[in-house]
């Protein structure tokens, strides 16, 4: 498992920085008001019950349109970031991936697909878990026409990231008379308890930022993890050259709500992605988070005993595109 983080240039984590992240970042403040059980949905303040009805509203509206308009909002790049991703995890070796938020199989697909072309390795497999029953039926349908389908290698599960060990009410599905390409008959999801020390590898790409307890679904990762177990996110970040800050947040903000309504006639769910994306925390903020989940960072000495690569500067994420989506990752100790 120590092989799967590969050396990469990632901004440095300054030795000064951690310590005022410390003292003036409070994650339970940012993700929720525990005295009046509120959190924020893009810049509306809700009901914490109710945040998590509103995102699957979200995902529910765009599921079958999401990989178009993430073309759309990126230009395209999103793929080249999921490629550096995975290719920086360079997954082999039979190992048990989850990945959540992971409903279309973007990235189960190419986990998958780097360690077959890669390794030749058939035994990698990968577990798909979301909170919305429709995307992961849309991930169902890309991952029917490929060779993975009806193989032990990729699962479909509804679950929640913040909880992990508790199944979910799965939704009736009704499969058409017949299959079709546009309508595929397909089997019915499972929603089962995520085992303590389970996992090899946990993936998250541009679905953290949706839960309602970010800090929590971070300690959900430990717990599934294996000691030495890689704990990778992928997310939009801060940009890191000031004066392209206002121009990415006007085109963000202009721009892909008004896509979003041409395409596919629903401004209002991107504007929640776009207003999520501004409230998400800093790079600093959300390497604090891995931290003190329990994970060490890439750079650490404590992962640099265990036999990690090094990075450099003691680096804790690596931006991509001027820091436009940045990685995290951490593993999770043996002791």
């Amino acid at each position: 498992m120590l092989s799967l983080l590969q050396p990469c240039a990632v901004r440095a984590l300054r030795p000064h920085v951690t310590p005022i992240v410390a003292r003036s970042f409070n994650a339970s403040a940012l993700m929720r008001d525990d005295s009046k059980k509120t959190t924020h949905f893009g810049y509306r303040t809700v009901q914490e019950d109710a945040k998590r009805t509103l995102v699957k509203g979200v995902f529910s509206s765009i599921a079958s349109s999401y990989d178009m308009m993430n073309d759309a909002m990126s230009l395209g790049i999103h793929r080249l970031w999921k490629n550096r991703f995975v290719e920086m995890l360079n997954p082999r070796g039979g190992i048990a991936c989850l990945d959540v938020a992971g409903g279309t199989g973007d990235i189960a697909l190419r986990l998958l697909d780097h360690a077959r072309t890669k390794h030749a390795d058939r035994e990698t497999s990968v577990t798909v878990l979301d909170i919305n029953a429709q995307m992961l039926t849309e991930g169902q349908k890309r991952v029917k026409d490929t060779m993975y389908w009806n193989t032990p290698q990729v699962k479909f599960q509804l679950g929640n990231a913040e909880d992990l060990n508790t199944p979910m009410l799965v939704p009736e599905h009704k499969n058409p008379p017949a299959s079709t390409l546009r309508n595929p008959i397909l089997p019915p999801l499972v929603s089962e308890p995520i085992p303590d020390n389970s996992k090899d590898l946990y993936t998250i790409a541009f679905g953290i930022r949706n839960v309602t307890h970010i800090d929590r679904a971070i300690k959900e990762a430990y717990r599934v993890l294996k000691p030495g177990g890689i704990f990778a996110c992928l997310e939009f970040g801060k940009v890191s050259v000031p004066l392209l800050t206002e121009m990415y947040k006007r085109y963000s903000f202009s721009v892909i709500p008004a896509l979003g309504q041409l395409l596919v006639g629903d401004r209002d769910s991107y504007q929640y992605l776009v207003e999520s994306i501004e409230r998400f925390p800093t790079q600093a903020e959300f390497a604090a988070l891995v931290a003190d989940a329990g994970f060490l960072l890439p750079g650490s000495a404590e992962a640099q005993s265990m036999g990690l690569p090094t990075l450099s500067s003691a680096g804790a994420w690596e931006d991509l595109t001027l820091g436009v989506a940045t990685i995290w990752t951490g593993v999770k100790p043996f002791a």
